[in-house]
């Protein structure tokens, strides 16, 4: 039988490109040559390019830009979805070096949506944050918070342009409950652009409620571009017959 070398060199060239990622060779954001420059050094057509790529773009090593070429990914982090995650907690955690800005802060009366969320009356205060979190320097996450400030009525004299308040609320208000909302969203051009992403790129989206008890804590929205943040969750299934 024949052998089929066109199947064992996109495997090769595959291979080769995943070794030079996994060594550090070609750091994320290194641009991988271009699908011709790999046709040129492999003697190979476009096809078998496009086979050695595709499995590495699926499993999160590049990422394929119509008419820019391909790039080495940013390492995802991965969260449990049913933990509220510390955001530097999780940067450090892989190596990277954090850093937090308050980008603006106001106490003020709940809008519409806010009241619903918080089950707050017209007449409540609460204190409104906006928060960019970076990672090695490149923006990681967009935080949209309000705290219930009847609720946590210190969080009014904090001072969140140094501690983040996600941090501060987990370090020093206890929690009973929370929700977690997630989805894939684009984002309006202003956001994009502190997230330094292109106007059409996907976002992930998390949003959260926090409870002591029946009363309602904060509700949060981050912001995360779609390349460098997921969740995962690992669970058993339910045994039949058994209340859990």
């Amino acid at each position: 039988m024949a052998r089929d070398t066109t199947s064992t060199l996109h495997q090769r060239i595959r291979a080769d490109i995943g070794e030079r990622i996994r060594s550090g060779a070609w750091p994320p954001g290194h641009r991988i040559p271009f699908e011709h420059e790999l046709m040129a050094q492999y003697g190979c057509s476009r096809m078998t390019v496009n086979k050695a790529l595709s499995p590495l773009a699926e499993r999160g090593l590049i990422i394929r830009q119509r008419g820019a070429g391909s790039f080495v990914c940013y390492p995802k982090v991965h969260s449990v979805v049913l933990d509220i995650p510390d955001i530097q907690t999780e940067i450090n955690g892989r190596g990277a070096a954090y850093r937090y800005e308050l980008l603006s802060r106001r106490s003020r009366r709940p809008d519409r949506v806010e009241m619903a969320k918080l089950d707050l009356a017209a007449s409540s205060q609460v204190l409104a944050l906006t928060c960019l979190h970076r990672s090695n320097g490149r923006p990681f996450a967009l935080e949209e918070r309000v705290i219930n400030l009847a609720a946590v009525p210190e969080a009014a004299e904090v001072d969140f342009s140094i501690v983040a308040p996600g941090a501060w609320l987990l370090g020093t208000v206890a929690w009973t409950e929370a929700e977690h909302r997630i989805s894939a969203v684009n984002v309006p051009r202003s956001t994009a652009k502190l997230l330094r992403i292109g106007a059409s790129a996907a976002c992930l989206a998390l949003e959260r409620r926090t409870w002591r008890a029946d009363e309602q804590i904060t509700c949060v929205r981050l912001l995360f571009p779609g390349e460098v943040y997921d969740l995962m969750a690992r669970f058993s299934p339910q045994v039949i017959g058994v209340e859990i």
